[in-house]
Formats: C-alpha cells, sequence, structure tokens
C-alpha cells in the first residue's frame, strides 16, 4: 500500500480516474455545439459517476471535506477546467475579466454539486439538471452582458 492508508488509496483511485476521463476527453477533440453542451461535457461524466454511487461518493466527500488528503480535483484539473470554462464563456461574449469570474463560479458550484450528490442534500432536481442551471445561469448573464 504505497498510497498509506484507505483514505488515500480511495483518493488516488479517484484521482486517477478523473485525470484519465479528463485526458480521454481532451484525446477526442469533438466539441459540442453550444457553449451550453460545451461546459457541460467537461463534467456529466463525473456528475454522473458520483450520482451513481452515493456511498463511495459520500465517502469520497467526507475524505476531501476533512482535508487529510489532497485531490487533483483542486490542484492541477481545477486549473484545466476553470481555464476551460472560461475559454467557453469568452467564445460566448463576455469579456476576459468577466469570463474568468464567472469560470470560478460554475467550477465551484459543480464542486458543491459533486460533494452533495452523495448525501442528497441539496434539493432543486437531479446533479444534472442543477448544473445545467447553473451554466445556463453564467450563460444568460452572457447573453445579458453583450447588450
Amino acid at each position: 500500500m504505497a498510497v498509506g492508508d484507505k483514505d488515500a488509496l480511495l483518493v488516488a483511485v479517484f484521482d486517477d480516474w478523473i485525470a484519465a476521463v479528463h485526458r480521454t476527453r481532451g484525446e477526442r477533440g469533438d466539441l459540442p455545439e453550444t457553449p451550453r453542451d460545451a461546459i457541460m461535457a467537461l463534467f456529466e461524466p463525473f456528475i454522473g459517476y458520483f450520482a451513481q454511487d452515493p456511498m463511495l461518493s459520500r465517502e469520497y466527500s467526507s475524505i476531501i471535506v476533512r482535508g487529510t488528503h489532497e485531490s487533483a480535483i483542486f490542484a492541477d484539473l481545477a486549473l484545466a477546467l476553470v481555464s476551460e470554462i472560461e475559454n467557453v464563456l469568452s467564445a460566448a461574449g463576455l469579456n476576459n475579466a468577466e469570463a474568468a469570474r464567472r469560470a470560478r463560479v460554475v467550477y465551484f458550484a459543480y464542486l458543491g454539486i459533486v460533494m452533495t450528490t452523495g448525501n442528497q442534500a441539496a434539493s432543486g432536481g437531479s446533479p444534472l439538471e442543477q448544473l445545467y442551471e447553473v451554466i445556463d445561469f453564467a450563460l444568460q448573464q452572457a447573453s445579458e452582458g453583450k447588450r
């Protein structure tokens, strides 16, 4: 057990899987046509996976929240996802500063949705529906910002 304890093992397995999904998505090169779909494509595999196994998701979330083990979800992958969201929002017409700000909001909303998926703490629809609402809000604001 080179990673140490069971918590570290679970975080390492999730991090490896998350990195592999992100890498594979980037290699495919098939970008969705709409900004909404482009942003959602970044998160859909993760949200779906966490929703499939609430007990495992709850355990992973509790490890992350305790702060005893670091996760790629808060490091390199976070920077990559925020950058990709920012690029989509910029292409949708937001200036760089506003795109960066809204990209962070979308990312942090995603984290909140992921962290509450396992315990059903959030209400207002499925995790995917909640994320669509956040993305729609950011994009609605983008279209209003162009006026």
